[in-house]
């Protein structure tokens, strides 16, 4: 029920953001918290490893459906891309911090999603989720409620290792 609720919440969000050519995500692997998926799109395949948060906060909101993504995407060059995906819109302009074991990496918004800002720090925000032991997502609400996340980090490695041959 867990893996048809996570797949049929992204294929809603690849035909919400406009990958038409997209077919539904094939679960390749689970890895504890994390499962390792891909798909095919117009310009080639792409590969990602999603996770859900443990905890939420504020309890007493409707947080929707919450992921955290790293995908690999060959055909366009993208290697290892992180990506908070909220199931609300996120406040215009707003920053979305991810911690992972004290360590801050700063995300910008878009809508419902948040990429790293510097990409440069892309890889060391990877790394840090390789080697870390929790992570932690802190966002803000187009309304303005400040929202956090719990992850776990257990399974990342391997999920990682799993999509690394995405071609």
């Amino acid at each position: 029920m867990f893996v048809r609720k996570i797949v049929t919440a992204l294929a809603f969000v690849l035909a919400a953001s406009g990958v038409a050519s997209a077919q539904s995500p094939t679960r390749i692997q689970q890895f504890n918290a994390w499962g390792a998926y891909s798909y095919q799109a117009g310009n080639g395949k792409v590969c990602y490893v999603l996770s859900v948060p443990k905890e939420k906060s504020p309890a007493s909101v409707d947080h929707g459906d919450i992921f955290f993504l790293v995908s690999q995407r060959p055909g366009q060059n993208i290697s290892y891309e992180p990506q908070a995906m909220m199931g609300y819109q996120l406040q215009d302009n707003s920053k979305v911090n991810v911690v992972v074991d004290g360590r801050t990496f700063v995300m910008f918004t878009k809508g419902n999603s948040a990429w790293v800002e510097n990409a440069a720090e892309e890889p060391a925000l990877v790394a840090a989720m390789k080697s870390g032991k929790a992570m932690s997502v802190n966002a803000k609400s187009r309304r303005g409620t400040e929202t956090s996340y719990s992850y776990s980090l257990s399974g990342i490695s391997a999920a990682l290792k799993q999509i690394e041959a995405c071609k």
